[in-house]
């Protein structure tokens, strides 16, 4: 990882969309359960279950506690009620577009003996279900992400039972800010750009919101309009809200922000689920000027998502990124690299691509490095000529002959000179 007071890592997380339909659980004339069989949903069965996904949702949108309560079973598992009661509560001041629960359309999961004997219903289910979710004027098209649900029927009515995972089925229901606390938001200039936070981080959400136009417009005089010149950001208040929106592999205590997104479709050249999360930690280690420039290093990301395909050599995806951030500041090429100024003035100059294993651990050399790449190619080609090359490099893994002859190709040179003239470029611009 980059140091974190400038960036994260542009990995893409990809949200697991539930596979649909249901295992159902019908009792037998006696007091046992009868034997588990999968079955998909249909038929008014299915419209029952929808109906009440439907009401679930509305419910919490409108923060109707009322409404939770009448949809969650009397056996529901201890704390349901006051977790989604909560939620609707918190989910207040979040400007959705749209907010369902929807059932997807396969093989759901069987639910465990004894939660089917504990319940005492007449069915109990665990159906495959999706989040379908967006924020009004920000999201161009709507987020999914999975959810795992437990109903019972009792008669003619299903009620809610839990949210957590079930036995056998490695589906999570995802948590939102919402989940996390009381939701404030604030908009961007262009009415559309959404920044979400909790009260305690008001201060840092109106800022960052406030820095969203500019950092579009350089975004997009850097890589062109092909993109949806938006962007919601989401300001964590705990580690675990970190993880939950930005996945488990990324450590929020070392990293300032990270660009995520939940499905890229690169026919329709659009990205669901866009999100830049700024860590908790950042509020300690980050001033007003360096969040401006993570969010302008995470938007880049997010722009040129549908372009980049994971596994792309990370000095490519990291130093563009790195280089939008800085580009048209003021700040010296020192500031920017300190610690590979340091080493060129030990003598220590670079000689090579950085490789992607050089940006393990605090990854400080590698991350300057890259940004002093291209900034390098911008100086000396130009800056359409280095989008050229981004767009060349990021389509996928690369072997390193790969990259050098993309390199040579696109910058119409050969790479001893290439890597010759960085070396000046660096003693000139870092000695």
């Amino acid at each position: 990882m980059r140091p974190w007071e400038r960036l994260g890592l542009a990995g893409l997380v990809v949200a697991v969309l539930v596979s649909a339909g249901v295992a159902m659980f019908a009792r037998g004339n006696g007091d046992a359960p009868a034997r588990a069989e999968s079955a998909p949903l249909s038929g008014a069965t299915r419209d029952d279950v929808q109906s009440v996904l439907d009401r679930w949702a509305g419910a919490v949108r409108s923060g109707d506690t009322n409404a939770l309560a009448a949809l969650v079973d009397r056996s529901a598992a201890p704390g349901f009620l006051d977790a989604e009661q909560s939620r609707a509560r918190n989910a207040a001041g979040v400007p959705f577009e749209a907010f369902g629960y929807a059932l997807t359309d396969a093989g759901g999961t069987p639910v465990p003996d004894d939660l089917v004997a504990a319940l005492g219903a007449d069915e109990v289910i665990a159906p495959g279900v999706e989040l379908r979710y967006s924020f009004a004027g920000a999201d161009p098209v709507p987020a999914t992400a999975p959810v795992s649900v437990v109903l019972a029927r009792r008669g003619d009515v299903w009620t809610l039972v839990t949210d957590a995972p079930v036995a056998g089925r490695d589906v999570q229901t995802w948590r939102g800010p919402w989940d996390f606390g009381p939701v404030v938001a604030a908009r961007a200039e262009d009415g559309e750009s959404l920044v979400l936070g909790h009260p305690g981080d008001r201060a840092t959400v109106e800022q960052i919101a406030r820095g969203v136009d500019d950092a579009i417009a350089r975004v997009t005089d850097l890589w062109g309009s092909g993109w949806s010149r938006r962007a919601v950001v989401v300001v964590a208040a705990s580690q675990a809200e970190f993880t939950s929106l930005v996945g488990s592999e990324h450590d929020g205590a070392n990293i300032a922000a990270v660009a995520v997104a939940g499905a890229v479709d690169r026919e329709s050249r659009s990205a669901s689920g866009q999100r830049i999360v700024f860590s908790p930690a950042s509020r300690q280690r980050l001033d007003a000027g360096g969040r401006l420039v993570v969010l302008r290093h995470e938007l880049m990301h997010a722009a040129a998502r549908v372009d980049t395909v994971d596994g792309s050599p990370l000095w490519m995806l990291e130093g563009y990124a790195e280089y939008a951030a800085h580009r048209g500041d003021d700040t010296q090429a020192r500031q920017i690299a300190p610690d590979l100024a340091s080493r060129v003035a030990d003598g220590m100059v670079p000689d090579r691509f950085p490789r992607d294993d050089d940006f393990s651990g605090s990854g400080s050399a590698a991350y300057e490095a890259s940004w002093s790449l291209c900034a390098f190619v911008a100086d000396t080609w130009g800056d359409a000529r280095l989008t050229d090359l981004y767009r060349a490099l990021a389509g996928g893994p690369r072997s390193d002959d790969d990259v050098e002859a993309v390199v040579e190709r696109e910058l119409d040179t050969d790479v001893e000179t290439f890597l010759g003239q960085w070396r000046d470029w660096l003693a000139r611009e870092l000695g």
